[in-house]
Formats: C-alpha cells, sequence, structure tokens
C-alpha cells in the first residue's frame, strides 16, 4: 500500500475533528429521524471514520460499508474499528464516487459528511444514492459552513485579522476546486426524489480548554489553506502565518491558550419516498 504525504495529512486532519467534534458528531447521530434502527448503513465518504464509528454508537446493532477514495483513510478506520472491536460490523469499499457505482447493496441509512461538496456531479450522486437505499430509507448530508476559525478577530498581534485576510484569498481557490462547498441541499435532495425529513444548523464553539486537541487541529487546518492561499497573501501576512506554524518558534499556534474551534454545521435529513 502507498501512502503519499496528502493522504497522511488529510487523514490527520480528519481525525483530530473527529476527536475535538466528537460531541456535535453524537448530538447529529442522535438526532436522525429514523423510522426504525437501521440494519445496515453506508457512510459515503467515511474519511477515517468519523462517522461510522458515531453511528455504530448509536447503533450498535448495525453493519456499516465505508466508502471513500483514499486507501490511507480506509487503513485507518480498519486499525481503528479492530482497536474497538467493531471490525466484523464494519466493510471498507474504495471507490471513487465520481466514477463507478460500487455495490453498496441496500441500505437503511446513507450517511455523507462533508463528501457531497466535492462530488464533480453531486445531483448524480443523490440520484444514485435515493435509488441504492431501501424504500422509506433515511439520507443523511453533513456540511461545514467553511472551514473553521481558530483564532481571535485581533491574532496575531502583529498581524491582527490575518485568519480572515487567509480565508478571503482562499475564495478563489475553493471556488475553483470545490464549488459545491456551502450549496442549500434542501432542494437538490427534493430535485433527486427525496422527501425531506428535517434539517438543522449546529453551532460549534469548542475552546482549547476543553479540549487539547483544538491546537493540533488548528496546526493542521491552518497549514493545508496556507498551500492553497500562499501565492495570494501579502509578504507581511505570509511571515506573520509562517511564524504561527512554525512549531519551535516563540509565536506557534501550539503555544496560544486563546485558541477556539468556531464554525456551523448543518444537517439534512431525507427520506426515499
Amino acid at each position: 500500500m502507498t501512502h503519499t504525504a496528502d493522504d497522511h495529512g488529510q487523514a490527520e486532519l480528519l481525525d483530530l475533528d473527529a476527536e475535538v467534534l466528537a460531541e456535535h458528531i453524537a448530538a447529529i447521530a442522535a438526532w436522525l429521524p429514523v423510522e426504525a434502527s437501521p440494519r445496515e448503513i453506508v457512510d459515503l465518504g467515511c474519511g477515517t471514520g468519523t462517522g461510522t464509528f458515531a453511528l455504530l454508537a448509536r447503533f450498535p446493532h448495525a453493519h456499516v460499508t465505508a466508502v471513500d477514495a483514499a486507501a490511507e483513510h480506509l487503513h485507518r478506520l480498519r486499525e481503528k474499528a479492530r482497536e474497538r472491536g467493531v471490525a466484523g460490523q464494519v466493510r471498507t469499499v474504495q471507490a471513487d464516487l465520481d466514477e463507478a457505482w460500487p455495490d453498496l447493496g441496500e441500505p437503511d441509512l446513507v450517511w455523507a459528511s462533508a463528501s457531497l461538496h466535492h462530488m464533480a456531479d453531486p445531483d448524480r450522486t443523490l440520484r444514485r444514492v435515493h435509488d441504492t437505499l431501501a424504500p422509506r430509507g433515511l439520507l443523511a448530508v453533513v456540511e461545514l459552513a467553511g472551514f473553521p476559525r481558530f483564532l481571535p478577530v485581533d491574532a496575531p498581534e502583529n498581524r491582527p485579522g490575518l485568519e480572515e485576510r487567509l480565508h478571503a484569498a482562499s475564495e478563489p481557490f475553493h471556488a475553483e476546486h470545490v464549488p459545491h462547498r456551502g450549496a442549500d441541499w434542501g432542494p437538490r435532495l427534493t430535485a433527486a426524489g427525496f422527501t425531506a425529513a428535517g434539517e438543522r444548523t449546529i453551532t460549534v464553539d469548542v475552546a482549547r480548554s476543553r479540549s487539547e486537541a483544538v491546537a493540533r487541529y488548528a496546526l493542521q487546518g491552518l497549514r493545508r489553506l496556507r498551500e492553497a492561499v500562499a501565492g495570494a497573501l501579502s509578504a507581511e501576512d505570509l511571515t506573520a502565518l509562517d511564524e504561527l506554524l512554525d512549531t519551535d518558534g516563540p509565536g506557534s499556534i501550539l503555544r496560544r491558550p486563546d485558541l477556539a474551534v468556531r464554525t456551523e454545521r448543518a444537517v439534512w435529513a431525507a427520506r426515499r419516498a
């Protein structure tokens, strides 16, 4: 198995996301308006298993088919399943969902968290999910309202407002590479044949004092953001950002006590009529 540096970096970011936002993800799983406990679940774009394990905690007798394009993600997910004693309830499928659609059986529940906006044709994906679900089966779509913020608005001290400028600089990159990010999935679910079953927005505000993983999450998140925006930043902003990302330096983000993860998660639930 070949792992790339990008696979490892993304996998670590996903693991940190799961650790920091565990309570919010569990709350979403608890809210799902299922008519009966699902026996067969598909985690579409599963990453390293955040949704898979939250759903197994909510539905402990279910089996999950975890689908992702990255071998590294699935490798980590299988390791976690073994560590948690649920390997017999998890099947992994490596597939590019923009290409050939894998055999996913007839699930009662499909979970798509932060995955639909990466699809080249998400409306086609929704139609495929609709046709895959069992009658009255449920689809849950979970999306972040943009990338989290970590710093106070007046930070860092030598370049206040740096983080907002980073996000503004990233907009053209994201508009080109992930044009469906931030979409309103409600009308698109209806167009794909689903019946709306619920919608909610969850506010996320996790201070570093509640989880030391917040600092590592901020470090990995801002490292990835730098890859997208470095060419669009002023020299002063790039220097200030690099000081934050220098883990050995006095200005390292790992040394800041004022970090938090601030964002929103939007959730849509829809049923196959």
